[in-house]
């Protein structure tokens, strides 16, 4: 059986790896991947002639070049919730930060090292005053976006007794599911941005939402209103944010992608892209990352594609062959793939077609080989991106 060849791009954990087997080849140096498991690494799909699929150990895929994926018939995966949790408490532990002015005050105890404890006891009762901040709990918290992390980031604001409103425009029922019932649902951004005193944004990063938080949103809030940003640095236009601080309708911008503007602002806290950055997090979306390719690569089967369906089948003890057809969503596909297969006398064990309405998906079970020249018939077809064949029996 041929083995798999798995490359990996930054230092992936462990957990994950270690549940390869030995049908898989994996490391940093694997040429001509057939998978690709990486984390911050720039990915573009086309400098690799034989890759199947690309897992991204966490959840967002902009580093990943996904349209140019899609046309070439190769899976992209994520690891949704997996960081959640961390990045959810990180934004917490920031908003506190900016709240109380800790980070002013660290700054200032630091200056007192040389004194004798008689005159700095003297100096630090002196000054507290000057750091002195508000509380989170009776602050309107405003989230949008109600992905994995938005959920848990408006919960905990609820958990804090703070009144929270969140608001998506495409909500997924299964986070909804999740809120508590202590988050209002907002019914537009309008009504979240005119009541948020500190307003934390959670969406993807891609070409509709490059930008995003703009000059027109900003202008929305209450005066003195703290924002907060653990997305993504594209989703925020960050001249219409230096703006808005400056005029002081931001009292605070608290950011997890620094950059030489924004640090050279006092009313600026920012981290060096810690959200996903803990143990537990980066096991988390290693393991899932690795079970989501394994299941690719060994049965051709999708869960938490970012560009594929959703599709799960398990072969039954006759199937000779899978075949995977990814084709463009267009009418026929099923009956010519059928049609094709059944008149070279292969007889289909089972059809399982799925679609997300660009890529069709085709996982088609056969009791019988496959001869190459079927192979080559259907991929003729002006519809088809491409195929595998899965072999269980030789």
């Amino acid at each position: 059986m041929e083995k798999y060849r798995i490359k990996t791009f930054n230092k992936i954990a462990a957990e994950g790896l270690s549940m390869f087997d030995d049908h898989f080849v994996v490391g940093p140096d694997v040429e001509d991947p057939h998978g690709i498991i990486v984390r911050s690494a720039k990915i573009d799909t086309e400098e690799f002639p034989s890759l199947f699929a690309v897992a991204r150990a966490g959840a967002g895929v902009d580093n990943i070049t996904v349209d140019k994926a899609t046309g070439q018939g190769i899976c992209v995966f994520n690891a949704p919730g997996a960081n959640a949790n961390a990045v959810a408490e990180l934004v917490f532990v920031m908003a506190g930060i900016g709240a109380r002015n800790i980070h002013l005050a660290i700054d200032f105890c630091k200056t007192l090292s040389s004194l004798a404890d008689s005159e700095l006891s003297a100096r630090v009762e002196g000054n507290k005053s000057k750091f002195k901040g508000f509380e989170l709990a009776g602050k309107t918290l405003g989230v949008i976006g109600l992905g994995q992390v938005g959920v848990r980031v408006a919960n905990g604001g609820a958990r804090r007794q703070m009144r929270t409103i969140g608001f998506d425009p495409f909500p997924a029922l299964e986070n909804i599911h999740m809120l508590s019932p202590d988050v209002t649902i907002a019914r537009s951004l309008k009504e979240v941005l005119r009541n948020a005193d500190i307003l934390t944004v959670h969406v993807p990063s891609n070409e509709k939402t490059k930008g995003f938080v703009s000059n027109d949103m900003l202008s929305q809030l209450p005066k003195g209103a703290m924002l907060i940003n653990f997305c993504r640095k594209d989703v925020f236009d960050e001249q219409a944010v230096l703006s808005a601080l400056d005029s002081g309708k931001l009292s605070r911008y608290i950011t997890d992608f620094p950059t030489s503007a924004t640090l050279k602002n006092p009313k600026v806290i920012a981290s060096p892209h810690l959200g996903a950055s803990t143990e537990e997090s980066e096991e988390q979306s290693a393991v899932m990352a690795v079970k989501e390719l394994i299941a690719y690569m060994e049965h051709g089967t999708i869960i938490h594609s970012v560009n594929f369906p959703t599709a799960e089948s398990i072969p039954g003890d006759s199937v000779h062959t899978r075949l995977i057809m990814i084709n463009k969503d267009t009418p026929g596909m099923i009956g010519f793939a059928s049609q094709t297969i059944g008149r070279h006398g292969i007889n289909i064990a089972s059809y399982l077609n799925e679609s997300n309405g660009t890529i069709g998906y085709n996982i088609i079970d056969c009791e019988n080989p496959i001869p190459p020249h079927v192979i080559d018939h259907i991929e003729a077809h002006e519809g088809v991106i491409r195929t595998r064949t899965i072999h269980y029996q030789q």
